[in-house]
């Protein structure tokens, strides 16, 4: 398989496969395909991952496009405006991902849902109870809102982020939420009540513009007021 990301701030990722070659996607992100793709459906984690992906309302398959001759090519579009980044899967590096920032994926990877255990950071992270999981061997292509930015933190380093703009992190990064103490900056100061933790070892991606960020903006609200800072205590976006 070979790819290109094309665009700045609204990129697509093209992929050309070799006979026999196939790549797996998200359900309706695929933008164009050229030559001869065929598609067909497949259901990541069998029943259970197909179930867990319906209550989460999500598709219960997820197309795939193999081709049936060299050449061919299918591209792929994310939903918002924001950057295309690879992952790298294998037997010894596992990543966790926000849910619906999974593009497609290459090779003999696992898609799996993630629960996250902890109450606080479930609710307060700004990225839910589940995240997404990618196991196996291939690359997995996700789309980050806005500008992305890619940290390797060593072991015990910690980055404070503000809800929902966690992305990705691995398997071996910590994640967890911190309370800021100044209740004045939560209520007046727009940054919520909480902020995401990521502490290493590991490699992280972070996003600029959260799709909760941008609703909000596309829809006329604002990050400073007392109202907006009101709305936003119990978990900023």
């Amino acid at each position: 398989m070979q790819y290109k990301i094309l665009g700045d701030d609204m990129q697509i990722a093209e992929v050309e496969l070799k006979e026999g070659e196939f790549v797996q996607a998200d359900a309706g992100s695929m933008f164009y395909m050229e030559g001869n793709v065929e598609m067909d459906l497949r259901m990541p984690g069998g029943w259970v991952g197909g179930l867990k992906r319906v209550f989460l309302g999500e598709s219960f398959m997820l197309p795939l496009f193999k081709s049936k001759t060299t050449g061919c090519k299918v591209a792929f579009a994310p939903p918002y405006p924001g950057k295309i980044l690879e992952l790298e899967i294998n037997d010894a590096k596992t990543w966790q991902a926000q849910k619906d920032s999974f593009l497609f994926a290459y090779g003999n990877i696992g898609i799996n849902i993630s629960f996250i255990k902890k109450f606080k950071v479930g609710f307060f992270g700004g990225e839910g109870f589940i995240l997404e999981k990618f196991t196996g061997n291939g690359k997995v292509f996700i789309n980050c809102g806005g500008y992305a930015v890619e940290k390797v933190l060593s072991e015990n380093e910690t980055v404070q982020i503000d809800t929902g703009c966690v992305v990705a992190f691995e398997d071996t990064v910590n994640y967890d939420v911190k309370r800021i103490k100044s209740l004045k900056t939560a209520f007046l100061g727009g940054e919520g009540l909480f902020l995401s933790t990521l502490t290493g070892p590991g490699k992280i991606i972070l996003q600029s513009l959260p799709w909760s960020r941008f609703m909000r903006s596309a829809m006329g609200g604002g990050n400073g007021s007392i109202l907006s800072g009101v709305g936003r205590i119990f978990g900023g976006d």
